[in-house]
C-alpha cells in the first residue's frame, strides 16, 4: 500500500490505550480535560485552585483535542488502497493475538514541560506492544509529506529521531518512545507548572502509585485537521471487539 500525500481534509487514525469510559480513571480524566472521547460530549471546565476557567482550558487544550490516551501508533492518514474497514479488521486480528498488560504503578511526571501519567518503571511488555503496533500497521500509513516532515524537524531532532521520522513518520517511536497519558500542554513557567502538579495530585490522587490495566487496543479517529479525536472502536487484548457509546459521567 502506498500513495501520495493525503488530501488536506483526510481523516487520521491512531492506535491508543485509553481506559474504558466507565473506569474511574476515565471519569476523572474526562472531568479534568472537559471532554469524553468516547461520547464526544464536552463541557466547560470550572475554576480550580489558583486557576480560572480560561487558564485551565488553555492548559488542557492540546490533550483535550486528542482525548485522554497513551499513544501506541501515532496518528496517520490512510494510504491509497487502504480503507477504514481494512484497518479495523487488521486491528481486531492483531488484538486477538495479544495479551493484556499490567503496569504495576503509575506516577505523575513532567515531560518536556507538560504533565502526564507515566509508569514508575519501564515495562518491557508495554514497549513490545507499542513497537509491534508501529511496525505491524505501517502498511496502512500514508507517508508524511514535506510540510509534516519540516514541522517535526523544527523540534531539533537527534540523528536517530531523524531516522525514525523518515522510516516511520514520527520521531518518538521504538526505543525513543515512552508511554505517557498526557494531562496538560506545555507549561513553560516552573512556578505555574508546580501549581498545576499540585492540582493534579489532588484530582488524580486515587490513581497515583496504583497499577494500570491495559486491556484494550483502541482506534481513535480525527475526521479533519483541528477536529477532536474520537474513540471509534475498542478491541480487547486477547480477543473480542467492544464499541463504546458511553454517556458523560454523572457529577
Amino acid at each position: 500500500m502506498s500513495g501520495a500525500p493525503a488530501p488536506a481534509a483526510a481523516p487520521r487514525y491512531a492506535l491508543y490505550y485509553a481506559p474504558r469510559p466507565d473506569e474511574g480513571l476515565a471519569v476523572a480524566a474526562s472531568r479534568w480535560l472537559g471532554r469524553n472521547p468516547d461520547s464526544g460530549q464536552a463541557r466547560p471546565l470550572a475554576a480550580a485552585g489558583p486557576f480560572g476557567r480560561d487558564r485551565l482550558e488553555a492548559i488542557t487544550a492540546e490533550p483535550r483535542l486528542y482525548g485522554f490516551h497513551g499513544t501506541l501508533k501515532p496518528p496517520m492518514a490512510l494510504c491509497d488502497g487502504a480503507s477504514e474497514s481494512d484497518l479495523l479488521a487488521a486491528v481486531g486480528r492483531f488484538a486477538a493475538g495479544r495479551r493484556p498488560v499490567s503496569v504495576p504503578s503509575m506516577q505523575l511526571a513532567g515531560l518536556s514541560g507538560f504533565m502526564a501519567f507515566v509508569p514508575a518503571q519501564p515495562s518491557a511488555e508495554l514497549q513490545d506492544l507499542a513497537d509491534s503496533c508501529v511496525i505491524e500497521f505501517d502498511e496502512f500509513r500514508r507517508p508524511a509529506d514535506e510540510s509534516e516532515l519540516a514541522r517535526r524537524r523544527a523540534a531539533c531532532l537527534s540523528p536517530r529521531q531523524e531516522e525514525l521520522l523518515v522510516r516511520w513518520g514520527y520521531p518518538h517511536v521504538l526505543e525513543q518512545w515512552r508511554f505517557h497519558l498526557t494531562l496538560t500542554g506545555r507549561i513553560p513557567d516552573e512556578g505555574e507548572r508546580a501549581a498545576v502538579a499540585e492540582l493534579l495530585q489532588r484530582h488524580f490522587g486515587g490513581f497515583i502509585d496504583r497499577p494500570l490495566a491495559v486491556r484494550d487496543l483502541c482506534v481513535f479517529r480525527q475526521p479533519a485537521p483541528g477536529r477532536p479525536f474520537l474513540a471509534m472502536a475498542r478491541f480487547r487484548l486477547g480477543g473480542g471487539r467492544r464499541v463504546s457509546s458511553e454517556v458523560w459521567p454523572a457529577s
